[in-house]
């Protein structure tokens, strides 16, 4: 496996641990609908929330929305849409962000609702 998809796999463990110490309910890790993948979607309170992780080595001046693209953020929503029809949700949903720097210890920079589907 390259190093980088090591990283990021430690980077959304690290993630998915400080998610569940804020008391969210995870529901699944790296779904995937067709060649999409939402990296964590879990439940915060009778919030379903999509979870984007960005996982860099060192700490970087960007804002989430250099970090995500334009392209990025339509699969996610096209992604989350097909898990709320296939699972029929009827709650409100949101999408985060969580960055993880690799450090030690790692440091974390959770981002709810990092941003909004387009009508």
């Amino acid at each position: 496996m390259a190093n980088h998809n090591v990283t990021g796999n430690e980077g959304e463990k690290i993630a998915v641990n400080f998610l569940r110490e804020l008391g969210y309910k995870i529901l699944h890790t790296n779904w995937r609908y067709r060649h999409r993948e939402i990296d964590v979607i879990c439940k915060d309170q009778d919030e379903v929330v999509f979870v984007e992780v960005k996982t860099r080595s060192k700490f970087e001046h960007a804002n989430p929305n250099e970090l995500i693209t334009n392209s990025k953020i339509k699969h996610l929503i096209n992604a989350a849409e097909e898990y709320i029809i296939s699972n029929q949700i009827e709650n409100e949903s949101r999408f985060d962000v969580v960055i993880v720097v690799m450090d030690t210890p790692p440091q974390i920079n959770h981002i709810p609702g990092a941003f909004e589907p387009t009508v």
